[in-house]
């Protein structure tokens, strides 16, 4: 009969085999994404050549005075003036639906487009109580009052 096996000796490589082994890995590796690495040597030198990649490289070498800048420079008060009224802009802007903010800023794009058209006539009283017949000013002139209405409603709570 067989002994049983008590020890099992683990095979050490040495410095030379390790290397040997990972210059074998990297071939395969280049070998296999041969394209991917063409176009990041191309985009690489897409960069040195047109010095984003030396300012980048001067950028991380000066990152704490950078650091030290950009915190600076977030401290000030206007900085988080900025910020916060950022914020207060992104809340307003996620309450209101999209369709009514679309349908609105593409009129104030039509009205844009009339209002550099250029005007010969002189207005007068007469003929801006006339305007009021004309059903698209009418409506325009009802959608302001009835914002106004709600923005003087909302200014009241």
């Amino acid at each position: 009969m067989a002994e049983p096996i008590s020890i099992i000796k683990k095979r050490v490589l040495s410095e030379e085999e390790v290397k040997q082994q990972s210059l074998d890995q990297l071939k395969d590796s280049v070998a296999e994404h041969e394209q991917a690495i063409e176009k990041a040597i191309a985009v690489l030198s897409e960069l040195y050549g047109s010095g984003v990649l030396e300012a980048a490289e001067s950028l991380l070498k000066a990152k704490a005075k950078v650091a030290e800048i950009a915190l600076h420079q977030a401290k000030r008060p206007e900085m988080t003036n900025m910020i916060n009224n950022g914020l207060a802009a992104a809340g307003a802007l996620s309450a209101i639906d999209p369709d009514q903010t679309a349908k609105l800023l593409s009129s104030v794009a039509k009205g844009l487009e009339e209002a550099k058209e250029p005007q010969d006539k002189k207005l007068t009283m007469f003929s801006l109580m006339s305007t009021l017949k004309d059903p698209d000013v009418n409506r325009a002139i009802s959608f302001g009052l009835q914002f106004l209405k709600g923005m003087g409603k909302g200014l009241g709570e």
